[in-house]
């Protein structure tokens, strides 16, 4: 059975602290070659058990640990994904990094985990990282465009995997859902509730999906024949649904409210109770996203909910997809198809 191999280059120094074992300490107190050394951490299935525990037990003695980076500089890629979340204050995006992680450890493969904070200079120095950690490769739930960093992820020969983007990529493999489906649903179900008179409160109208919600809004009501007001918001959080819905319902007969987010929901809601108006039987209001605490506040919110975790496991399937084909890899979207959960601010 062979096992002296050459080693690797990236074995010749294994560890960043100044005076700590090398791989030829451990030979050394081991009895064998540094070639075997390294079959036992690389490929331990070609080396006889007695060695293998001879080897095992000399790490052990010294203290070795081994240099992953220098590893990867002399293989080029590493056994490790990176993944950058756009919030991960938001739960719909720790269920994709779940998703994530359950597919990458049953390939074998470790997730790396960034939040951006919704930060255009933190998403892209979270990329540069993960590309100079010569990761296998990146999943990003991104900022709207450019995606200039990305891009540059991807001349480097790193693939890159976009999860819940507004729009597909050419340069990419995406997992995406039916934003317009998902506006549709929310006002369907409001309208089905006897709604008439909807209002939907777009927060940060510059992002291409809460445009597609609101296009799936529209369809419902041209359908139903009602009567439907935009009101813009700042942002997605509380405050802003909070402020909006109060100038809102203060301003205008209102029966129903769509929302981008379940965070501006809770804040309409807050504005509604403040204002003396019942939930649900006087006002209705949707969410968007399914976070955790919709279904928790005082006023369980209904929400439209998107499949993270599958979107996770997904997009770690298109990764891997694009590394095993190589060149002849053609990149694909998959698109997924959103759901309603209804609960008690609109169940009367």
């Amino acid at each position: 059975m062979a096992e002296s191999q050459v080693p690797p280059a990236f074995e010749a120094r294994d560890s960043l602290r100044p005076g700590s074992p090398r791989i030829q300490d451990v030979a050394r107190r081991a009895g064998v070659a540094i070639g075997t050394v390294s079959n036992v951490l690389n490929n331990p299935d070609i080396v006889t058990e007695q060695t293998r525990l001879k080897v095992e037990a000399a790490i052990a003695e010294l203290g070795f640990v081994r240099n992953s980076a220098a590893r990867a500089l002399a293989a080029r890629r590493t056994d490790t994904v990176g993944l950058v979340l756009i919030d991960i204050g938001n739960s719909l995006f720790v269920d994709v990094a779940r998703g994530a992680e359950s597919a990458a450890g049953q390939a074998q493969l470790k997730l790396l985990l960034a939040n951006s904070d919704s930060t255009r200079t933190k998403q892209d120095n979270y990329l540069e990282l993960f590309d100079q950690a010569r990761v296998a490769g990146v999943l990003l739930t991104p900022l709207e465009e450019p995606l200039d960093a990305a891009h540059a992820v991807i001349r480097h020969g790193r693939p890159v995997v976009l999860v819940i983007a507004s729009s597909p990529d050419p340069l990419t493999c995406s997992v995406m859902v039916n934003e317009e489906l998902g506006g549709y649903l929310a006002a369907t179900h409001l309208l089905h509730g006897g709604a008439r008179r909807l209002v939907y409160i777009a927060g940060c109208p510059q992002l291409r999906l809460i445009r597609q919600r609101l296009a799936g809004v529209e369809r419902a009501v041209a359908e139903a024949g009602a009567s439907l007001e935009v009101v813009e918001a700042p942002n997605l959080e509380i405050g802003a649904g909070r402020e909006v819905g109060r100038q809102v319902l203060l301003s205008q007969s209102v029966d129903g409210v769509v929302c981008p987010s379940d965070l501006i929901a809770v804040g309409v809601i807050q504005a509604a109770t403040d204002l003396g108006i019942r939930v649900p039987d006087e006002l209705v209001v949707v969410g968007y996203d399914d976070n955790h605490f919709a279904s928790e506040s005082s006023i369980p919110v209904s929400t439209v909910s998107l499949p993270g975790y599958r979107m996770g496991e997904l997009a770690i399937e298109l990764l891997l997809e694009e590394i095993r084909q190589g060149s002849g890899h053609v990149h694909r979207t998959v698109m997924l198809d959103p759901h309603l959960i209804a609960r008690s601010s609109t169940l009367r």
